[in-house]
């Protein structure tokens, strides 16, 4: 007996490790969901003081202080990015567009915060950022998968995004 074909089975449905658009539906609401939480945290922290942030003035200073000006402007950009890329990605809406933006604000932090302290984050180094930025380029390249409103908003709106053209 194949213990991780009937441990997949188990997890995904019988059937499932034959089929690998089953499974790459299912890595897309798993990568999609905890990506998408810890971003909109992360961007409520900046945005709106949440869970221990600055908030939008404190964090437009500090990215002031670091050079990235109008820091104001450089925070309400990034934590948008973060917050309601964040939320996009848990329901899967937009989740292109939303990864995009999500990964545009990841290299702008990898290279202008993170990337002169090296890699590792306990000397805030850009291993985080760098992490954040891949799984957002992944998610734009594979999109949502089946179990997002991309998909919904894709039937209903027929040809547009239609899965024979385009995998939501």
């Amino acid at each position: 007996m194949n213990v991780v074909k009937t441990a997949t089975d188990l997890a995904l449905g019988p059937g499932s490790t034959g089929n690998p658009e089953r499974r790459s539906d299912y890595a897309g609401l798993i990568l999609r969901v905890p990506v998408g939480l810890i971003l909109a945290a992360h961007g409520a922290q900046k945005l709106f003081g949440w869970f221990g942030g600055y908030g939008l003035a404190g964090t437009g200073k500090w990215l002031a202080s670091i050079g990235l000006e109008p820091g104001l402007l450089m925070a309400l950009l990034a934590g948008g990015a973060e917050f309601v890329g964040g939320l996009l990605l848990i329901v899967g809406l937009l989740t292109r567009p939303a990864a995009i933006a999500i990964a545009i604000t990841m290299l702008v932090a990898t290279i202008s915060v993170h990337m002169g302290n090296g890699l590792f984050i306990a000397n805030n180094g850009y291993e985080y950022a760098l992490t954040l930025l891949v799984v957002a380029v992944a998610i734009a390249v594979q999109g949502a998968g089946r179990f997002a409103l991309d998909r919904v908003l894709a039937k209903r709106l027929g040809g547009i995004g239609h899965e024979s053209r385009v995998r939501t």
